[in-house]
């Protein structure tokens, strides 16, 4: 199976709250939502993360929307206000994820075509 980092099939949304984070994980076309649901565990975001140590990760389905939302317990060094840290917080992380490589099944990309991000509502295309 081919590898693609995650990006190339999903976009991410996070935020946080204290030390928990939040990411939203939204797929670029309906066809990866049944791979990303088999790839993207707990299990699989737990890995990514092992150097923050979460002490919880949680997938929550909205597959009406293809995406997933992660929440992760203990990964932000104490939250906002209570790390030294710099840019380690939910905007930067989802990042860390989007890095991530998932194993398609091949034939899922085309060889001349990769998926093409959709521009957002009132962008100009």
């Amino acid at each position: 199976m081919p590898a693609v980092p995650l990006y190339q099939l999903a976009h991410a949304r996070s935020g946080d709250k204290g030390n928990r984070l939040n990411i939203a994980v939204v797929c670029r076309e309906e066809r990866f939502y049944r791979p990303l649901s088999e790839h993207l565990t707990p299990d699989f975001v737990t890995a990514v993360f092992r150097e923050r140590q979460p002490s919880a990760v949680r997938r929550y389905e909205l597959p009406k929307l293809r995406a997933f939302n992660f929440v992760l317990d203990d990964v932000l060094d104490g939250g906002v206000n209570g790390s030294l840290g710099l840019d380690g917080h939910g905007k930067t992380l989802s990042f860390l994820l989007l890095s991530a490589s998932i194993a398609l099944p091949a034939g899922m990309l085309g060889a001349e075509e990769p998926p093409q991000p959709q521009p957002m509502p009132g962008e100009p295309r």
